[in-house]
């Protein structure tokens, strides 16, 4: 194999004993010499005796042990020292953790609030509501007369404002002294004054009924990918969170009584949690069927009516309920699945 030992000059610099191999391309003398000057191999240009190397053939260039060799070519700037200094993750904060990776700014708990501070993150992440709270033009008020669904829907503008512009997790404590207010039940007290746990989903209920009478519907000015109503709809939850089920009852006590079909609206499905239920689909899939005790008007009495249920119409955000527990009638307890 041709390898030889050549020496290169380069202005007023010299570099001795550079091995060339030329059996290998010259892009590869090119990059070695890179390497050594910081000169581009594009923008070095390479002579020996009128003859010019290029980066895919060696041309007329003689190569033999200690001949020297021009080359010619600027190095590029060297790289400047930041300005600042780099801030690696581990070293950061949690308010500049939080910026760098964009992430949203969370509630701080105010003693077993979990359940709302969970269910109002939740809603904050659908950016069409945060829009159409914005648009919201009402008020609160913390005394006096208190409209539940103005107060409500205003207080969660407010705090979604504040959301937006603090760069650390917030207290909700004007919201919390709304909701008590206008709900007095969770401002239930345990042992030592604190707050007692409350039920996400109960909250979920009150709130979603406090949008969907405040918040009017939105016109689509785009196309959506999402499942959403026409504008003439009676609200934005109706809008955008309201799905549609096709019901018929039938009565298995009575085979002559005709079928019964109707329409129902849910703003949310429940996936109970029981035993045989390993996946999500085969537990929302066993609540659309079931069987309810009402009155039969061709018996003259209470009689077993099968229920059945199928989707006419899937909201643009569906909510979904985890039940882990039930009421046993023989024990008058809830009991967990």
């Amino acid at each position: 194999m041709p390898s030889y030992k050549v020496n290169v000059k380069w202005g007023k610099e010299k570099f001795k004993d550079i091995e060339c191999n030329t059996d290998e391309p010259p892009v590869v003398f090119k990059a070695q010499m890179f390497a050594l000057s910081g000169v581009q191999p594009d923008r070095q240009k390479i002579m020996m005796k009128g003859a010019t190397l290029k980066d895919d053939d060696w041309g007329n260039l003689k190569i033999k042990d200690g001949i020297t060799i021009l080359m010619m070519g600027s190095a590029d700037a060297l790289p400047q020292e930041p300005s600042e200094k780099p801030m690696f993750v581990e070293d950061m904060t949690d308010q500049q953790l939080a910026s760098a990776l964009e992430l949203p700014v969370g509630l701080q708990n105010l003693g077993n609030t979990c359940y709302m501070n969970a269910t109002i993150q939740c809603l904050g992440s659908v950016p069409e509501l945060r829009e159409a709270l914005k648009k919201f033009t009402g008020s609160f008020a913390v005394g006096g007369d208190i409209a539940p669904g103005e107060s409500i829907t205003a207080a969660l503008r407010n705090l979604f404002s504040s959301l937006e512009k603090s760069p650390v997790p917030i207290p909700p404590i004007i919201f919390l002294q709304v909701l008590h207010m206008v709900y007095p039940r969770f401002a239930e007290r345990g042992e030592g004054g604190v707050y007692m746990q409350q039920d996400a989903n109960e909250f979920w209920a009150e709130l979603v009924r406090c949008l969907q009478q405040k918040l009017p519907s939105v016109k689509e000015e785009q196309e959506s990918s999402l499942p959403v109503a026409a504008a003439s709809s009676s609200g934005f939850m109706d809008q955008y969170f309201a799905g549609e089920f096709a019901v018929t009852m039938k009565c298995e006590e009575a085979e002559e009584e005709p079928e019964k079909k109707s329409k129902e609206t849910f703003f949310q499905l429940s996936c109970f949690i029981e035993k045989e239920v390993k996946y999500m689909h085969t537990g929302l899939r066993s609540r659309l069927e079931d069987h309810i005790t009402k009155y039969s008007e061709s018996l003259g009495r209470d009689a077993v009516y099968k229920k059945t249920c199928k989707l006419n119409r899937l909201p643009g955000y569906l909510s979904i309920q985890f039940v882990r527990f039930y009421y046993k009638e023989k024990k008058q307890l809830m009991q967990k699945f």
